[in-house]
């Protein structure tokens, strides 16, 4: 089952996952959130990660711990 979030306003965000090439050949893991389920969903969110909600939209985002 997927990471869901709840904003605000009501809205179910769920958690997702995405690794990218960069430009200078570098691979990397990207965090994001969709309304709906899709591939690369993920079940809880990344240890050194937190949610956190946007006060302007509502989206919620990844940062790291502090």
């Amino acid at each position: 089952m997927a990471y869901e979030f709840t904003n605000s306003k009501g809205t179910k965000y769920y958690l997702h996952f995405k690794d990218v090439n960069l430009k200078g050949g570098r691979q990397q893991r990207i965090y994001f959130f969709a309304k709906d389920i899709r591939d690369g969903s993920l079940d809880a969110v990344p240890d050194a990660y937190e949610v956190m909600e946007t006060q302007r939209t509502g989206m919620p985002i990844l940062r790291k711990k502090k």
